[in-house]
């Protein structure tokens, strides 16, 4: 997976512009934090493979399909929502041990993820907030980092969280477009079907 990172970051124009946030994903635990605790990527390694996963999305999105006509992006937007969207989840996920019972109906101990956030400030929300320590995000990258779980965020569960969303879609497609990649990465790439 390093050396993917590797490539996607070597195709970067403006490398210094993400220097510090690249410093700050290899002092953190990006590259060893799941990306859920038991659903798309629940494994050591998972935040990193899944936000590589939006990342390949996000760019087929916004530079192969023709009915979408948002190819204005530079390279660095796509790295910046496909590959930084959820760095809210760095540090969230700890092992914990749960008990269980084995198919003798014995009770078996088991290691699993928690979820622990010690900075609740939201989902897309938090992720704005840490990268804006790090990087100048453009309105378009805010908006869609903010709201890169769509219907899916709890806000839209009130009438002016709705709005807000529907507001940002119409501001910028960068919003839907993200929105889509993270879907089809964590469904298409990351879950199993049974």
């Amino acid at each position: 997976m390093l050396t993917e990172y590797v490539y996607v970051l070597k195709r970067l124009e403006n490398k210094e512009k993400l220097k510090n946030m690249i410093e700050y994903l290899n002092e953190s635990t990006f590259f060893t934090d799941p990306s859920s605790t038991k659903h798309h990527c629940a494994y050591p390694g998972g935040l990193a493979e899944h936000s590589l996963n939006v990342y390949m999305r996000l760019y087929q999105l916004v530079r192969n399909d023709t009915h979408f006509s948002i190819k204005r992006y530079p390279h660095e937007t796509l790295f910046i929502c496909g590959i930084l969207h959820d760095v809210c989840k760095i540090g969230t996920y700890q092992i914990e041990t749960k008990w269980r019972k084995d198919s003798n109906g014995r009770w078996e101990s088991y290691p699993t993820y928690v979820w622990n956030d010690n900075h609740p400030l939201g989902h897309g929300e938090k992720s704005v907030m840490i990268l804006s320590k790090y990087i100048e995000l453009s309105d378009e990258e805010m908006l869609a980092i903010r709201w890169h779980m769509g219907r899916f965020d709890m806000a839209c569960d009130s009438y002016s969280g709705l709005q807000l969303l529907g507001a940002a879609q119409r501001q910028s497609p960068l919003v839907t477009a993200l929105h889509l990649a993270d879907m089809e990465a964590t469904w298409f790439d990351e879950t199993e079907y049974q």
